[in-house]
């Protein structure tokens, strides 16, 4: 299975995080599974840990070395990615979130999110 992580659900994947649910462990260390981090969730560590925000602990720069180091792949992003963004209801406003669920169901893949209003999305999206 390719397993997109959202922002969050890769920073506490690779800081071995308790607040990791054990499904999303589970899913995360299976065989049967290819890790992906979207260059979008590189981009928001990035601007929120500048921006001094808590809740990205570590820089971009670690963060990339980090998800490397566990073996994670990386997704760029295409133009229809980002044109699929368009057709997206409007469950969420938050524009990395949106373009990991376009990405995902571009792709398509499993997007993995702690988010409620993210997995509205579609029925292929992961919460926990």
């Amino acid at each position: 299975m390719n397993l997109l992580l959202d922002t969050h659900v890769a920073l506490w994947a690779i800081a071995d995080s308790p607040k990791l649910p054990q499904k999303a462990r589970e899913l995360i260390q299976s065989p049967k599974t290819t890790v992906w981090i979207s260059v979008a969730s590189v981009w928001e560590i990035a601007i929120k840990h500048a921006l001094g925000r808590g809740d990205m602990p570590v820089s971009s720069q670690d963060a990339v070395h980090y998800f490397k180091e566990s073996g994670y792949r990386f997704l760029v992003i295409e133009p229809e990615h980002a044109v699929a963004v368009e057709d997206l209801a409007a469950h969420h406003h938050d524009p990395f979130d949106r373009i990991l669920v376009a990405q995902a169901l571009v792709e398509p893949m499993r997007l993995i999110t702690h988010d409620p209003m993210v997995a509205l999305y579609s029925d292929t999206i992961i919460k926990v």
